[in-house]
């Protein structure tokens, strides 16, 4: 086993924060002190860990003295903002946010595709992908060592957690609203959630595509190393509480089929194979909830290009997509 590591986790009260606990605490990570950081107004809380209450700090510039790893589960402006303090004090920072992903000096990194990325840290930091990158491509990336991916055609069906506490409480309160016949309240999606769809996460950019439609674009080939991988995606949000999905149609360089693309998903970390569509078995969020693997099924020939098979994946975009990510990138440190 590895020396044990001082590890803070930043937003430890949040969910991703609270999952990266439960984490570490499940792969029983080498920790030899941890250390919970986050806002003034969550200071002096107590968090269990392996059976001991640890009191949650508040978050300083100071906080990262004799800290070998943070994991920052907090906003991108956070992340931003105690970067630097992180590197001085000689700490490797873990970032789930946005902000450092397509910073040239910052590898971008899914353990299960690009570990040897984070032996090169000139800035002492590590990125998280988007969530639904994430996912996207652990189901393409077995594929892609074998027949080389050339396109991917992508409509997600993000769940109301993605948008954190807030989006969960407010497709809960419009179900029960609706149940009672009261008027449904919205704040936190232009559009009410509750039985419906809506085709907008983040916000819209020029051409009219989002930036969550965008990450997918630009993560992906700058994990794959493959600046010619070509992307097209729309991102929806869906009333399902956890797990995202996504639908893919991905073209290849090389000639492809059912039985190879199945074949390549044996004994791959992090993807199970749930295929069997004459019994109803298909991946659905449910099954992949508070669980490690991304599911993938539903593996077909597409009808329209040559060499694409057309697939669907789904994960826990709160564990795999973020926490997760995170601890495993952590245990290559």
């Amino acid at each position: 086993m590895s020396e044990p590591k001082n590890i803070a986790v930043v937003g430890a009260t949040g969910a991703v924060g609270v999952e990266m606990l439960e984490c570490l605490e499940q792969r029983d990570f080498p920790i030899k002190q941890l250390t919970l950081l986050a806002s003034a107004r969550s200071a002096g809380k107590k968090v269990s860990f392996k059976g001991e209450e640890i009191t949650i700090k508040e978050l300083t510039h100071q906080s990262f003295e004799g800290i070998d790893i943070a994991l920052f589960a907090a906003g991108g402006g956070i992340s931003e903002e105690f970067g630097p303090s992180v590197a001085a004090a000689g700490c490797i920072m873990v970032d789930n946010s946005s902000a450092f992903r397509m910073d040239p000096d910052v590898p971008l990194v899914v353990p299960e595709i690009n570990p040897e990325a984070v032996k090169n840290l000139p800035k002492n930091i590590v990125a998280n992908p988007n969530c639904t990158t994430i996912i996207s491509l652990m189901a393409l990336f077995p594929l892609h060592k074998r027949f080389g991916l050339k396109s991917i055609i992508a409509s997600s069906y993000q769940a109301v957690s993605g948008s954190g506490v807030a989006g969960m409480q407010e497709l809960e309160n419009q179900l029960e609203a609706i149940a009672k016949d009261q008027p449904v309240e919205k704040s936190c999606y232009p559009h009410q959630i509750a039985y419906n769809v809506i085709p907008h996460v983040d916000v819209f950019q020029e051409g009219g595509y989002t930036k969550e439609e965008y990450k997918m674009l630009n993560e992906s080939r700058k994990i794959l190393g493959e600046e010619g991988v070509q992307v097209t995606c729309t991102c929806v949000r869906v009333p399902v509480m956890r797990s995202h999905s996504v639908s893919i149609t991905a073209q290849f360089d090389k000639e492809i089929d059912v039985a190879s693309a199945r074949a390549a998903f044996a004994n791959c970390p992090g993807v199970k194979l749930v295929d069997n569509p004459d019994e109803a078995l298909y991946p659905v969020p449910l099954d992949s909830t508070h669980k490690d693997d991304c599911l993938v099924g539903r593996i077909r020939k597409d009808m329209v290009m040559d060499n694409a098979l057309a697939l669907w994946v789904v994960g826990d975009q709160v564990r795999k997509g973020a926490a997760l990510n995170a601890v495993q990138i952590a245990e290559i440190l």
